[in-house]
């Protein structure tokens, strides 16, 4: 069984020479898909589906990341996207929807007064950063999972390169659901701490009142409480993670699916800490382009008026059981495992007698590409996502669990490649 990706691997030899790794995004080069058995350029999307350049279509687990809630191409954005281009993008004043879309948001979730816009999710993690720092005049920082590019953060990580030492100095990484890991930083630097920020959830769910303590603990030590609600966020329930488990912060950031694709973030909270923004410098041409906007405020109006959340929840449900179910029928619990929210499954594969976790995913994804699935391993499900969809995903996992075991059990993993192996790139969570 094999696939053609000869205009995907022509198309990154050009896109190599002028651009690195030749891709916009590390989750989307070379670096995570095996080059010889991938992709490398979709072409267009509908629904669940995208089409590479080669013209092969793949059921999208991926969905950019993430920031895709409803489906590509959805029929109610594209509409208002229509609408708008009519209007126009970007203006020399302020437009109405910057309004509308702060109060939707305002409306939904549970900590949001005030709301002040941005492109990515390091933007807006980076400015919760910053205005925790002004508000409580301190510099250092409490910080557990993923939480963008910028040196704040990224400093934390082994893809430090080009970080002043004097900066990650000043981010101190907690364990998640182990509250002893943050009182060690309080303990370790008393009164400096100006915020934790931390994912609410990712691979796997808060221990019992983790997160109140959390906030608990924050609050005592006189430190701002942030979620990074870029995944979460208008996912795990309409008001994200705070609304899901009852926690509200001080400050959270959104992103991703809020917009179906479209570039915009967020960053929203307490009034008398947003109110800083108006002396804290946070700004730049396109906060208010109007096209993602629109964009946002027709995801979350459909988010609010149709079962979108009911529906990703009881296919991601679907997944896990019958997954679930797939891995005890093949006995490859010692090679794979299950974890996550429904909207958000993780799929993890573990080092093997003979082979690593990377070596074993490399045929992993080599088998899944080929028979029409684009994963990275976990299962990011959005609204156009069906049951069909769904018996296929199961169906090929079926087919490939065999040739994982058979590959570690009998040495053969060379052998099934046909290409190289991948390499760790960091760990993020």
């Amino acid at each position: 069984m094999r696939r053609c990706y000869y205009e995907s691997e022509k198309m990154l030899e050009r896109a190599l020479r002028v651009i690195p790794l030749g891709a916009q995004t590390f989750s989307k080069s070379k670096t995570q898909y095996p080059l010889g058995s991938s992709p490398f350029f979709i072409k267009n999307g509908l629904g669940s589906c995208v089409w590479d350049i080669d013209g092969n279509k793949y059921i999208d687990f991926v969905n950019a990341l993430g920031a895709i809630t409803l489906g590509y191409n959805d029929p109610d954005v594209l509409l208002a996207v229509r609408r708008q281009l009519d209007e126009g993008t970007i203006f020399s004043l302020s437009n109405l929807l910057e309004v509308e879309v702060a109060e939707k948001i305002i409306e939904m979730v549970p900590c949001a007064e005030m709301v002040r816009f941005g492109k990515n999710g390091s933007d807006v993690t980076a400015a919760a950063v910053r205005l925790a720092r002004a508000y409580t005049s301190r510099d250092h920082v409490a910080v557990c999972g993923y939480h963008g590019w910028q040196d704040w953060y990224i400093g934390t990580t082994s893809r430090d390169l080009g970080v002043p030492e004097s900066t990650k100095k000043l981010s101190h990484s907690f364990i998640y659901n182990n509250i002893e890991s943050l009182h060690k930083i309080f303990s370790d630097y008393p009164g400096q701490i100006s915020a934790v920020v931390l994912e609410p959830m990712n691979a796997v769910y808060p221990k019992k009142d983790f997160l109140k303590e959390v906030k608990e603990l924050a609050h005592k030590n006189g430190a701002v409480l942030v979620f990074d609600e870029m995944v979460t966020g208008f996912r795990f329930a309409q008001g994200g993670a705070q609304e899901f488990f009852d926690v509200t912060p001080d400050l959270a950031t959104f992103g991703k699916g809020m917009s179906n694709g479209y570039p915009l973030s967020v960053i929203a909270g307490s009034g008398k800490i947003m109110k800083l923004m108006e002396d804290v410098f946070f700004s730049f041409t396109f906060g208010g382009e109007t096209l993602s906007l629109a964009a946002s405020l027709a995801t979350m109006n459909k988010i609010q008026k149709q079962p979108v959340l009911k529906h990703i929840g009881n296919i991601g449900q679907k997944i896990l059981n019958l997954l679930q179910n797939l891995i005890t029928k093949h006995k490859v619990d010692n090679i794979f495992s299950l974890s996550g929210h429904p909207s958000w499954i993780f799929l993890t594969i573990k080092d093997c007698s003979f082979y690593s976790s990377f070596e074993m995913k490399t045929l992993f994804l080599q088998e899944m590409l080929v028979r029409g699935i684009l994963t990275l391993g976990t299962h990011n499900l959005n609204y156009a996502h069906s049951d069909s969809d769904i018996m296929l995903l199961i169906n090929v996992y079926d087919e490939v669990f065999p040739i994982i075991k058979e590959a570690s059990e009998t040495k053969s993993l060379e052998r099934m490649l046909r290409c190289k192996s991948l390499k760790p790139l960091f760990s993020v969570r």
